[in-house]
């Protein structure tokens, strides 16, 4: 163990999980409006209409992979019974098709920002950042699992990679796990620590605008003044409401009572 490696295993995660946590909460204090994806379907709907999908569906299979394989230790699994074997079939092909779902979509969305006009003329500089951050990340996870487990013969990240990243949430760093972890590996664990500390200066900022709150909000009621509503009657409390001494009919002097 060097300095180099102490700098890249231990230093680069604190200080990119500092920016994370510390950069949300500054964007939140002083820029809320400014917390926002910056859609721009308005610009341009066609490509949008598959490559968003295609992406954020993917991505959501490639996050969920992740937090089992990294975050949930082997014996957690052993114990309901998810061997090795299970696990690595499952970790393959299912984390092959959600990355091959996820790079269609990225591709979709990066040729729609630079084919389109529209769209191209309204991509700050850190847009161009993130994406280049981002497929990144993406391009060298992809390789990792196609030259390892699915080309190769596989190899156990469970024994390295998951422990050094336990290790980190535990202030307990573990620079050995990390020596002997594939190149491509160790790229895709780089890009994605950069990404993290980039994050809450970018449009990713919108991944935690959740809109929890809307499921518990109350119903907004919209009532018609048309008197012909339909054959069905009126359930219990959606009648409709007219004002004391209001001629219902005064505001539309073009219709005639029946």
């Amino acid at each position: 163990m060097n300095n180099l490696d102490v700098l890249i295993w231990v230093a680069f995660p604190y200080a990119a999980a500092a920016s994370f946590f510390i950069g949300h909460i500054i964007r939140y204090r002083y820029d809320q409006y400014g917390w926002t994806s910056r859609s721009s379907q308005t610009y341009e709907n066609k490509w949008l209409r598959w490559g968003s999908p295609l992406f954020h569906y993917g991505m959501l299979a490639v996050i969920a992979g992740h937090i089992i394989g990294l975050l949930i230790p082997r014996e957690w699994l052993d114990f309901i019974g998810i061997d090795d074997h299970i696990y690595h079939l499952g970790a393959t092909w299912l984390g092959t098709a959600a990355a091959a779902i996820t790079v269609i979509g990225m591709i979709l969305l990066l040729i729609r920002r630079g084919a389109v006009k529209r769209v191209f003329k309204v991509t700050t500089t850190m847009d161009v950042v993130m994406y280049v951050f981002l497929f990144a990340t993406i391009a060298f996870g992809t390789l990792a699992v196609v030259q390892f487990q699915v080309l190769g013969a596989g190899y156990d990240y469970r024994g390295s990679v998951s422990p050094w990243i336990r290790s980190l949430i535990l202030m307990q760093p573990n620079v050995a796990l990390m020596a002997g972890v594939p190149l491509a590996f160790q790229l895709h664990v780089i890009t994605a620590t950069a990404l993290f500390a980039i994050w809450p200066f970018t449009r990713l900022i919108h991944v935690l605008s959740v809109p929890i709150w809307y499921l518990f909000r109350p119903y907004v009621v919209y009532r018609s003044r048309d008197k012909h509503l339909g054959a069905r009657k009126p359930r219990p409390g959606w009648e409709r409401s007219v004002r004391p001494g209001q001629n219902e009919w005064a505001e539309y002097p073009h219709k005639e009572k029946v």
